[in-house]
């Protein structure tokens, strides 16, 4: 009797399948961009209007810095992924944790939920098919739900579940992109409204995320395109770039997942946070700069000092100082 192909072998075949961007990926990548975009322009809105004036254009003109971030370089910007390189886990999970608790669904429904988390945390990595599960879950729970009431309970959800599990070390990276006067998104398959709770959270631009279909403010079950997963992830960068007038070269790209060298290779400046086994050994064949927050441990080549374990205020200091190393 032939032996059972293992959950890791499994793994690797499903996410080899369809790597190439389809007009399923394109549509699902510029909905994404459309969706952040507007949400920047809302959340920018709101500020200006409780601050009580409009806030003044800032001077770019500085000369540019051979450090890096490039201070005052408007043409740059940093795009992160979320799960397990922001946030421990998988956002969609504990947003699915939260659901729960407040009865949109069954306890069966949420013992899948937990199994599926226990396997991501285990490992360490996006199975396609799991999160191809998972999406399908999420979409029957929230169809014929209000987007409004959703997004009222992703702020309270974040707080219960998600604002804990931040890596300190991460965190200050997106800061340090922030400080120079760069714009900083999250990239992430989760849901574009979850996503942007947690980037306004963070006190970053904004967030591109899944898009889910809504007919009057209520969702329908269905989604514009696909998820924003792998290649898709990457057209939703390309496309953002091209709307806010970047140059894809000067901007960095950090994930943990094998899934995301797309996005990584787009960027002049890609890093490895947390990464899988296939991205470790892909990062150190390009050259790319990795770090671990997992365990402290060294990486090959390492362009981020460790932050894990000694709390976001030292985290913050040690990854400014280390990203103002120009790129070798």
């Amino acid at each position: 009797m032939p032996s059972r192909p293992s959950p890791r072998h499994a793994w690797y075949w499903l996410a080899r399948r369809g790597r190439a961007a389809t007009a399923r990926s394109v549509l699902a990548g510029e909905a994404s961009a459309d969706a952040a975009r507007k949400q920047e322009l809302e959340l920018r809105q709101e500020e200006e209007l409780q601050q009580g004036v409009f806030a003044a254009a800032q001077s770019d003109e500085e000369e540019e810095e051979p450090e890096f971030p490039v201070a005052g370089d408007i043409r740059a910007a940093a795009f992160f992924d979320l799960d397990n390189t922001v946030m421990q886990g998988a956002a969609l999970f504990h947003f699915g944790r939260g659901l729960y608790k407040r009865d949109f669904f069954e306890k069966r429904e949420l013992a899948r939920f937990a199994w599926q988390q226990a396997w991501f945390r285990m490992a360490g990595n996006e199975n396609a098919g799991h999160m191809a599960d998972v999406r399908s879950s999420a979409l029957s729970i929230v169809q014929g739900h209000r987007v409004a009431e959703l997004t009222g309970i992703g702020e309270e959800i974040y707080d219960e579940y998600m604002a804990g599990r931040i890596w300190p070390g991460t965190r200050a990276l997106a800061q340090a992109h922030l400080d120079a006067g760069q714009k900083v998104w999250l990239v992430t398959a989760a849901p574009v409204e979850t996503a942007t709770i947690i980037a306004r959270r963070l006190g970053l631009t904004g967030a591109l995320g899944t898009v889910a279909e809504s007919v009057d403010g209520v969702y329908t079950g269905r989604l514009v395109g696909e998820p924003l997963h792998g290649p898709a992830k990457a057209e939703a960068v390309r496309a953002l770039a091209a709307a806010e007038n970047l140059e894809l070269e000067r901007c960095a790209a950090y994930s943990d997942s094998a899934n995301d060298i797309p996005m990584l290779s787009l960027v002049g400046y890609p890093y490895a946070i947390n990464p899988d086994s296939r991205l470790r050994d892909h990062a150190r064949d390009m050259g790319w700069r990795l770090r671990d927050y997992r365990t402290g441990r060294k990486a090959a080549k390492v362009g981020i000092p460790a932050a894990a374990g000694v709390g976001a205020v030292a985290g913050g200091a040690a990854a400014a100082v280390a990203l103002q190393r120009r790129r070798r």
